[in-house]
């Protein structure tokens, strides 16, 4: 049986004041159903950053990753700029 890919989102960090954990905002567009107008919604996520790589404001990849911590389950691949 073939492995799952894992979920990988681009978002832009709002806070690297945690030890190795950033808070990243993915935003995304939506169609409303039946008016049509694309909307604006946003996620935050917690993720693990293990060399405390990526500061407030930066771009940066993610990737879906086994639970780090209680609300942890996302880890950095890169940051994009």
């Amino acid at each position: 049986m073939a492995r799952e890919r894992r979920k990988i989102l681009i978002g832009r960090v709002t806070s690297d004041k945690m030890d190795k954990t950033i808070v990243v905002q993915v935003e995304r567009l939506k169609q409303h159903p039946r008016y049509g107008k694309v909307l604006r919604f946003h996620n935050k996520y917690k993720v693990h950053d293990e060399k405390n790589s990526a500061k407030m404001g930066d771009t940066v990849k993610i990737i879906e990753s086994q639970p780090i911590s209680k609300e942890k389950r996302w880890a950095l691949v890169e940051v994009l700029g």
